[in-house]
């Protein structure tokens, strides 16, 4: 296509995107799900070109983004909490899904090495991390289920990935070497977390020394991009390296932030992630075609393929199911004869994380990365194709209900999440009062801002009431907020009506405007 015809052929993609994001939400489906079907028809509408995905530069344009911003808003403390279960998964489960995976393949296809099948399971293993955030963005999952998957999701590529390295070379040249794949797997995992470290410690220090909100949302973009380079230009893990930046960032974007940068990089981020997700999975179903074309049509790939496809597509699935009975039946054991302190999950539980491993566009890349000469790539293609629709269709649209029918949301966290929500509003309420004091206090006694010590007692005392009775000041808290809405509605037609009757300056306004964007933010977040 000429350089015009790309650009109309986006825009029409970005048209594409809101109006299947549009009939995603009357749906009530995941939009992966709605994006990915949307990219299928487009695929197989007469005059749509042919897209061919190039691998190496779908990772390296979409994937640092989207793992820094994944990372950056992970919540710290619980990702810490669970490391155990999510290195299990990531490790553990992605390990044991490629071993099971390559024996149903090659008991299957019994003509093809067992180095093909064990591609093709290092291929579908790791479940993605833009699948799994687009989806889990729109549940409301106990926070466990939410830590466990949303940790998995962005450290698992790292074992996936090399595995799949040392897959291909098994296939191309016939033969594997256990320490060398040990060695390397270290190398590619404490490589990635060190090189990780250093680039996300040295980006606070630099940050830090910048003042315009531009500036520094810019740096975090950069940084995404150097870490993930950085790692792969010495053949370590560019997703661990990236993951582990945006931990560090996440981490101190509190006190290396200002308020006004936080809610502008909030609002670039979650607009660039939206783009960048939204342009996958349409992309995702655009390969479908030249999947196809490959494999010599699609009669032909339902007709010989359908029977392999499908038994891998549901070990895929049973093998994660497996993996999460087994060891929390071994937490179980161990739990009943005192070596652990640990709960295992419940049933209801694991069968949630099990259900919410969907595929994307790793699996997608991962399988276009294959070598061209590779014994059995036609096959690998149309499998993987087959679990990310799978898995994203399927298990991704039917996760809400699922969770619902197996009440896996807790009320006992819903109660505790609003105590804690109170007390902390009153601790906080309280040392801007004490603070308050401390700097209206005079030496003859008197008080240099009698007004806003007045405010601030006023507000601790009134946080201090609903912690201690919330069911009786809810109703006054709502009604004080809709209030505080209403006048600065008002507020801001004012500002707009003196702004074009030409009685203030264009940065007046804005000025003005922003202050009252943020209080609307805050009294919306307290609604």
């Amino acid at each position: 296509m000429s350089v015009e015809s790309t650009y109309e052929f986006l825009v029409l993609l970005l048209m594409a995107t809101i109006v299947l994001e549009l009939i995603a939400r009357r749906l009530r489906l995941p939009p992966a799900a709605a994006l990915i079907v949307g990219g299928v028809v487009l695929a197989l509408m007469p005059g749509v070109p042919t897209i061919k995905i190039d691998p190496e530069m779908i990772m390296l344009i979409f994937l640092p983004p989207l793992l820094m911003s994944g990372a950056y808003f992970t919540v710290w403390h619980e990702f810490k909490k669970h490391f155990a279960e999510i290195a299990s998964l990531a490790l553990g489960a992605v390990v044991f899904t490629t071993l099971t995976v390559g024996t149903v393949f090659h008991l299957l296809l019994p003509q093809l090495p067992w180095a093909v099948g064990f591609s093709l399971g290092a291929i579908v293993s790791p479940p993605d991390a833009v699948a799994a955030g687009a989806v889990l963005e729109r549940l409301r999952l106990p926070s466990r289920i939410s830590a466990l998957l949303e940790g998995e999701s962005l450290v698992n590529d790292a074992s996936g990935l090399v595995l799949l390295r040392f897959a291909v070379a098994a296939a191309l040249t016939g033969s594997f070497s256990v320490p060398e794949a040990i060695g390397a797997f270290t190398w590619v995992t404490a490589g990635g977390v060190i090189i990780g470290l250093v680039v996300g410690l040295v980006g606070v220090w630099v940050i830090r020394r910048l003042r315009d909100s531009e500036l520094i949302i810019t740096a975090t973009l950069l940084l995404a991009a150097l870490s993930y380079i950085g790692a792969e230009r010495l053949d370590s893990s560019g997703v661990l390296s990236t993951v582990t930046t945006g931990l560090i960032l996440g981490f101190h974007q509190h006190e290396t932030f200002s308020a006004s940068t936080r809610v502008r990089a909030q609002a670039f981020w979650k607009a660039l992630v939206f783009l960048l997700e939204s342009l996958l999975f349409i992309l995702v179903g655009l390969s479908l075609r030249g999947v196809l074309d490959r494999i010599g049509g699609a009669e032909k790939g339902i007709g010989d393929l359908i029977l392999p496809v499908s038994a891998v597509v549901l070990t895929v699935i049973l093998a994660r199911f497996a993996w999460l009975l087994a060891t929390g039946t071994l937490k179980r054991l161990l739990l009943s004869r005192g070596h652990t302190r640990e709960k295992p999950s419940s049933l209801a539980t694991a069968t949630i994380i099990s259900w919410a491993g969907m595929r994307g566009v790793v699996t997608l890349t991962g399988a276009l990365s294959l070598p061209e000469h590779m014994p059995g790539r036609d096959v690998v293609l149309i499998a993987a194709f087959a679990v990310i629709i799978v898995t994203v269709l399927v298990q991704g649209s039917t996760l809400a209900p699922l969770a619902a029918l197996l009440r896996v949301a807790s009320p006992d966290e819903e109660q505790h999440f609003r105590e804690n929500e109170a007390s902390a509003w009153r601790r906080v309420a309280e040392s801007q009062y004490h603070a308050i004091q401390e700097c209206s206090r005079k030496e003859d006694g008197g008080e240099k801002h009698p007004r806003l010590l007045e405010q601030d007692r006023h507000r601790a005392e009134v946080a201090a009431q609903y912690e201690a009775d919330r069911d009786t000041h809810e109703s006054i808290k709502v009604a004080h907020f809709k209030a505080v809405l209403v006048a600065l509605q008002a507020g801001r037609a004012e500002i707009l009506h003196m702004h074009r009757a030409g009685e203030i300056q264009d940065r007046v306004m804005r000025d003005l405007e922003h202050e009252l964007d943020l209080q609307e933010i805050a009294a919306e977040n307290r609604l």
